[in-house]
C-alpha cells in the first residue's frame, strides 16, 4: 500500500503539513518497508488558485492508496474520490507517527472534505 503524506520536510521524521494541495512536500510511503519517495509541490505552495487538484493529481499519478493529511478542501477531495484514493484528516505529528497511527486502524477516514475551498 502506498501512502502519501503532506509534509514540511523530506523525510519520515519532518512534521506533517497540515494543508494539503499547498504542502512543501507530499512523501509517498509504502506501508510495508517504510521506503519513501518525496514529491517538491513547491509549485502549488503560492498557486494562485488550483493547488488542491495539482497536488491529488500527483500523488493519482503515483498510484496512492491514502493521503495522510491535515485538511482537504472540496475540489481537491472531490479528485481524490475519483481516483479512489481515501483520505485521513486532521493528522498531525511526524510522517512516521501518521503512518503508524494509519497502520494501527487510529486515523479516521472521511468521506467529505473539511476545509473549505482556497484554505
Amino acid at each position: 500500500m502506498k501512502i502519501a503524506v503532506t509534509s514540511t520536510g523530506k523525510d519520515l521524521e519532518s512534521p506533517v503539513d497540515p494543508r494539503f494541495g499547498r504542502a512543501a512536500y507530499i512523501l509517498i510511503v509504502d506501508a510495508d518497508t517504510l521506503d519513501v519517495e518525496v514529491l517538491d509541490n513547491s509549485e502549488n505552495v503560492n498557486a494562485f488558485k488550483g493547488a488542491g487538484i495539482q497536488a491529488a493529481t500527483m500523488i493519482c499519478d503515483k498510484k496512492a492508496d491514502v493521503l495522510l493529511t491535515g485538511y482537504c478542501g472540496p475540489n481537491a477531495f472531490k479528485a481524490l474520490a475519483a481516483a479512489r484514493v481515501k483520505v485521513g484528516g486532521d493528522v498531525s505529528g511526524t510522517v512516521r507517527e501518521a503512518v503508524a497511527a494509519f497502520a494501527d486502524g487510529k486515523v479516521k477516514l472521511t468521506s467529505e472534505p473539511n476545509a473549505e475551498g482556497h484554505w
